[in-house]
């Protein structure tokens, strides 16, 4: 009996659909609540680490949960994965100190991690090929529009109920969830438990992406420069780290990420893909808030409102891009993609001080355009010809490359960006007054711009949008790189109703072998 007899598949999918709401809500629903946070708990100078704990945590555990869940089944750790969730949602409520909050993030992250790329492949494993494509621009689409309503829902239940509930909301939608898919999925899919767990190459994994993540969230704060030895340290020790882990990958029999799979260039370049995607993704989320904060003088409000054209944008491409997968090649979809992404970074590197507010719009829909295709396309291209024994973590490291695409992003742009701000500052300001330039988060403060002479103020704004649009020069570099990755995908395609799709399954030694011919509906 295949699986979609078995499950009830309608209910499985708002299920998952909610899962996936709330795991990825989670990750801006915090941002509008964290002034009345501190406020209440203080730690003014941790709030940071409410959001990089759920990240870090988010990352680490993601491949993990990917392998485990190829082994053990995906039901079994979806639903670990939002007990857990749940559970350090309910924590977050309860906190009364911002030492805490961050301890109960990482809890949410940890169970986040399991949510994201395990719901992908489920829907996967649960449609044949011609609907996999509206299937995974579906969940696309949710992830967009949460993107939109995170900050929203946000300030709504601060302003009028309590912030806690941005986590207590959490528990009543994630029981309905559980309740979901432990009625109604019903995996029919074999699972492996007689693979050995690789606990060497997981610790080790784990160790190198904290080293990696610690040193992006940490490097060019107060107290701990670029160039300072706990840094250097932390990314000597990535460095060490991945090393050894990639030695131990190629030694135990059951690897966390099958090295083979880099291999075969489709996969290869879906990870590179979906690396630089995020990275410029969050060059627009992060920097034209600011832009119109800072430099057109915006609320709060208006500026997370600009994000809502993009991720607008995502969520229509999305859609789209997913129906015409089985009609194109992932190769030539994507280049459409890729190529709305340079047009749309090109145009916002031209942004200054002029620059009419819908013309900024107009650019934020372009890039949710060229972005949102990614979702459902990348999703698929990476699982071309893989094994069902292997779904779980292909699927997982998309949401990890990703996800570290995004934190290296704003890492790298945040020093670019100070950078230019001092050079255009150094030339603006008599008298060498930008040795030091302050953080741009400033600007945004009224009794900062009203301490300020007024063409003091209006030299530092004019050095902070000449800032923003460099930011958005260097993104084209990305972007550039997004479409020359895509044009070595190839001219592979989902074969709709080939049995295999035309690929072998990678093994471990990165050989193929002959298509799946389990009974799994719509297999690859």
């Amino acid at each position: 009996m295949t699986e979609t007899k078995k499950s009830n598949v309608r209910w499985t999918i708002v299920g998952l659909m909610l899962a996936l709401l709330l795991a990825s809500l989670d990750q801006t629903i915090v941002s509008t609540a964290m002034p009345t946070i501190v406020g209440e708990l203080g730690g003014l100078e941790q709030f940071v680490w409410v959001f990089s704990a759920y990240l870090i945590a988010n990352v680490v555990s993601m491949p993990i949960f990917g392998k485990l869940s190829d082994m053990y089944g995906r039901k079994l750790f979806f639903l670990l994965g939002l007990i857990v969730f749940m559970i350090g949602s309910a924590l977050c409520g309860t906190a009364s100190t911002m030492l805490e909050l961050i301890i109960y993030r990482a809890v949410q992250g940890i169970g986040g991690g399991a949510l994201m790329p395990i719901t992908f492949t489920i829907v996967f494993d649960l449609f044949p090929p011609e609907k996999r494509g509206k299937m995974q621009g579906l969940f696309g689409a949710v992830f967009g529009i949460s993107s939109v309503l995170g900050p929203l829902a946000g300030a709504y239940f601060t302003d009028n109920i309590d912030w806690t509930w941005i986590f207590y909301i959490n528990l009543p939608l994630g029981v309905v969830s559980l309740i979901l898919i432990s009625v109604f999925y019903r995996p029919s899919l074999p699972t492996n438990p007689n693979q050995k767990i690789d606990w060497a190459g997981t610790i080790v994994f784990a160790a190198a992406v904290l080293c990696l993540m610690f040193g992006l969230e940490l490097g060019g704060k107060e107290g701990y420069a670029w160039g300072s030895l706990p840094i250097i340290g932390l990314f000597a020790g990535f460095v060490l780290l991945s090393a050894l882990f990639l030695f131990i990958e190629t030694k135990v029999s059951d690897p966390v990420v099958p090295l083979g799979l880099f291999k075969h260039r489709l996969f290869s370049a879906s990870m590179g893909a979906s690396f630089f995607f995020g990275a410029v993704m969050i060059s627009a989320a992060s920097y034209i808030p600011l832009f119109i904060q800072g430099v057109f003088e915006g609320s709060a409000t208006s500026a997370g409102q600009v994000l809502t054209p993009m991720m607008l944008g995502v969520v229509v491409s999305s859609v789209l891009g997913g129906r015409f997968i089985g009609k194109l090649s992932y190769r030539n979809i994507l280049i459409v993609s890729s190529s709305l992404l340079i047009v749309a970074t090109v145009l916002l590197s031209t942004i200054s001080l002029g620059t009419e507010r819908w013309l900024i719009t107009v650019y934020m829909i372009l890039m949710g355009l060229g972005i949102g295709v990614s979702f459902p396309v990348i999703s698929i291209s990476s699982l071309h010809g893989v094994s069902m024994h292997q779904r779980g973590v292909v699927t997982s490291m998309v949401s990890f490359f990703r996800t570290i695409g995004t934190a290296l992003g704003v890492t790298v742009l945040g020093a670019l960006q100070a950078h230019a701000m001092k050079k255009s500052l150094a030339e603006l300001l008599p008298n060498g007054a930008a040795q030091e330039p302050p953080n741009p988060q400033v600007l945004l403060q009224p009794q900062f711009r009203a301490a300020l002479p007024k063409p003091v103020l209006d030299q530092m704004i004019a050095g902070l949008a000449d800032s923003i649009a460099f930011v958005f020069q260097c993104s084209i570099v990305m972007a550039v790189l997004a479409f020359l990755i895509v044009l070595m995908m190839g001219n592979a395609k989902l074969e709709v109703g080939a049995r295999g799709a035309g690929a072998g399954k990678p093994q471990k030694d990165g050989s193929r072998e002959e298509p799946d011919a389990s009974p799994t509906p719509g297999h690859l």
